[in-house]
């Protein structure tokens, strides 16, 4: 199981739906199979998400947010990690909004 505790990730990409941006600066912490965060950046007051991360590293999580419009936004994910050369994680994510418009979309994150 990849341990995500105390690291930091950032969007590198992201479908046009998407609240985040490459300034959403996503803090993982992690106990066992665990996983919780904050984030916050540009289009994004206040984030946070809780998951499960299986023994491949594969995350099940639910987010919760405050945009800067002032709405309370909700949303599922599944992120699946890629470890790239240099040792940093990649995380390939397919999500969906539970609010909203309820669209759906994906992203991939940098660990920083």
């Amino acid at each position: 199981m990849i341990n995500y505790n105390n690291k930091r990730f950032k969007p590198i990409s992201s479908s046009e739906n998407s609240e985040t941006t490459s300034d959403t600066i996503f803090v993982y912490k992690q106990k066992g199979n665990i996983l919780t965060a904050t984030y916050q950046g540009d289009h994004i007051i206040e984030g946070h998400l809780i998951g499960v991360v299986d023994n491949q590293g594969n995350i099940d999580m639910r987010y919760h947010q405050i945009n800067s419009s002032g709405e309370l936004m909700t949303g599922i994910c599944i992120s699946k990690p890629k470890i790239d050369t240099n040792g940093k994680i990649k995380l390939y994510e397919r999500w969906e909004w539970t609010s909203g418009d309820k669209s759906n979309g994906t992203s991939v994150l940098q660990e920083i």
